[in-house]
Parts: structure tokens; sequence; C-alpha cells
């Protein structure tokens, strides 16, 4: 067997021929590398110590689903396939808008009002996807340096549904959306943070506590608001894994956090905090309000003022502050930072780690998700 490794992904085609019977000698595999600092483990100890990961890990298996054939993609017309939106349906679409009395909203024509809404809906959405992304390729680095035996199968089945998700928001983008938005630099600087980082633990914390805890808010926010019933479907079918990842993280963290020196879980704590920053300003859509050519600041202000992500943001904080003081990351350091946000409020609040077992266990009704 022969490796050629090359400094970048070879531009050319490839074609396989089926009736070629290579010998290990006559393989050429061409390799590219690519360096992260992470640390990875092995475990020898095949024994299960912890019943609630396992059960967990066999409802990941039980609660499999297909995005290509349990959604049904029919239920709306693609992109491309639609009829032209009459006035009365585009009068409908904008009556009751929250940006209505927003002058540089007032300005905009009838039709650039619903593309105004448009674009709001294809950047969330794509947030969705770059987020979904992020946790996948978090979820394959946990596979490798978590050190406990059921943390690795479970990191693994939580791979396997996160690439569902980034598939399913991604065909949806492409065909009943049309385009999609880029990253906003807050959420890649925090995948950045969490993917390149060594340490086993800050990747659960910043995944399954942070980045899973928004993506629950974000994902419930948005069902409970849209009427396209592709859209309900696929939210359904995402939450119901999230909720499993963010139980996962909190009773697995639960123990390990309570192992760490007081400076150890110092640094945690803030980076948690650090992260609840990032997901607060998350959903400022600075892209799409320059694409309209508004003001960013003052949209940004306006948006704010309106409490237009107050029902993300209360819904954010009312999941993952209980679950940082579960887990012994909302310390007296960080407590002030917390109560400047005014956000302690929930810290008394349920958390994912109190396993409700038949919520979990529910097998899937597409009944429900509609």
């Amino acid at each position: 067997m022969e490796i050629d490794y090359v400094d970048n992904a070879p531009r050319q085609l490839k074609s396989f021929d089926p009736e070629i019977d290579l010998s290990e000698s006559d393989a050429v595999h061409i390799a590219e590398i690519f360096r992260t600092p992470l640390d990875g483990s092995y475990n020898w100890d095949y024994r299960v110590a912890d019943n609630r990961i396992r059960k967990l890990y066999e409802l990941g298996k039980e609660l499999n689903w297909n995005g290509s054939t349990d959604i049904n993609w029919s239920q709306n017309p693609d992109v491309h396939e639609r009829d032209p939106m009459t006035v009365e349906k585009q009068e409908e679409m904008i009556d009751g808008n929250p940006w209505i009395g927003y002058a540089p909203f007032d300005a905009l024509t009838l039709a650039d009002k619903v593309k105004f809404v448009t674009h709001e809906n294809a950047w969330s959405l794509s947030q969705f996807l770059h987020g979904e992304q992020g946790a996948l390729l978090v979820a394959s680095q946990l596979a490798s340096c978590a050190p406990s035996f059921n943390a690795k199968l479970y990191a693994a089945s939580q791979t396997f549904d996160e690439a569902r998700h980034v598939e399913v928001f991604n065909r949806y983008l492409q065909t009943k959306t049309g385009f999609s938005y880029p990253v906003t630099q807050g959420l890649k600087d925090l995948l950045d943070k969490i993917l390149t980082d060594q340490r086993w633990d800050l990747k659960f914390i910043g995944m399954q506590i942070i980045l899973e805890g928004l993506a629950l808010a974000a994902f419930h926010v948005s069902r409970n608001e849209t009427y396209d019933p592709v859209l309900k479907e696929l939210l359904y079918l995402v939450i119901r894994d999230e909720a499993r990842h963010v139980t996962f993280g909190v009773n697995y963290l639960e123990e390990f956090v309570a192992t760490l020196s007081d400076e150890e879980r110092e640094d945690r704590a803030e980076f948690a905090y650090q992260a609840c920053i990032v997901s607060r300003d998350r959903l400022i859509r600075n892209d799409v309000f320059r694409y309209f050519g508004w003001n960013v600041e003052e949209s940004r202000q306006a948006l704010v003022d309106r409490g237009l992500n107050a029902d993300f943001l209360n819904m954010l904080y009312a999941r993952v502050i209980p679950n940082l003081k579960r887990i012994g990351l909302l310390t007296d350091r960080v407590r002030p930072k917390f109560e400047e946000m005014g956000v302690l409020d929930f810290e008394n609040l349920s958390t994912d780690g109190d396993i409700d077992w038949r919520a979990l266990e529910r097998p899937l009704d597409m009944d429900e998700a509609a």
C-alpha cells in the first residue's frame, strides 16, 4: 500500500472502474493532513458503568428517523414551482409583523416587505444549518476524546443525529427557500473555540450545554411561529434528538465537573458565560439589515427595543442557566455577570438532568409533528 500525501485536496475527477481489481501494492491512497490540538483517548474497560447514558444511547438507536422518507417534503411546492403570490396573500403575510412602525420597514413596498420576511427566515435557518454542521464536527471529536466507553458510544450516535440535521436543513434551504446566508461571526467564533480546544470537557460544555440549549430554544420558537407543515415536521424530529443530547451532557458533566480544581472549574464557568454572550447576540441579523440597506446599529437597537428576540432569549436562559447551576458552573465568580444580564431568575427551574423518560421514550408521531 502506498500513501501519497498532498498539500491540498486534488481537483481532478477520479473515475472508479469496478472491473479493475487492485492489489494492496497497486493502490495509491491520496491523503491530506490537517492538524488540531485534540487529545484523544482509548477506553479499555467495556463494562457499562452508567445506565442513564447507556439508556440514552439505546433511545437514540430506537428513535432513528430518515429525513428523506419520514418528512413529507411534498406538502408544499419547491421554491421554483410556486405560483406568484397574490396581493391579498402578501398583505396577509405582513399583517401584524413586529417590524411595522419602524421607518425603514414601513418605507418598503409590499413586495419588499414580503421579501424582508423571507430573508429573515432564510437567515435563521442558515444559522441552524451552520450550527448543526459545527455540532456534527464536535460530536465526531467527542467520539475520540471522551474518556468513558458509554460516552464514546453516545457521541458516535449523536454524530449520526447531527448529520441528519445538516442534511434536512440543507435540503429545506435549497428546495423550499432557495438561498442561504453565511454563518455569523459570533457563531463561527464559538464553533472555532470549541473545535480547536484540546480539553474534551470544554467541548462537552460548549456543545451539549450551550449550543444544544441554544438550538432547542431557537427550534421551539421557530416551530411555534411557522405555518409551513414541512418545517414543522422537520423541527419536530430535530427537537426530539436535541433533547436527548442536552440530557446526556448534563448527566455526564455533573459528575465530572465535581472532580475539577477550583481554578479549572472557574475557567470552564467563564467559558460558559462567554458562550452565553455569543448566544445572546446570535439572533441579531445584521446581514439582513445590510442587504436591505438599513443602518445596522439603529436596526440592532430597534430589534432589542421591540423585544423581537425576547421569546428566544427567555427560552434559552430558562434552559441553560439551571443546567449550568446543576453541573457546578454557576460559580460565585460568574454569578454577578449573569446577574447583570438579568437571567438568574431562571436558576431554580427544572434542569435537563431531571430525565423525563416517558417523554424521551415516546415513539415518533408525525401527527403530533403536524
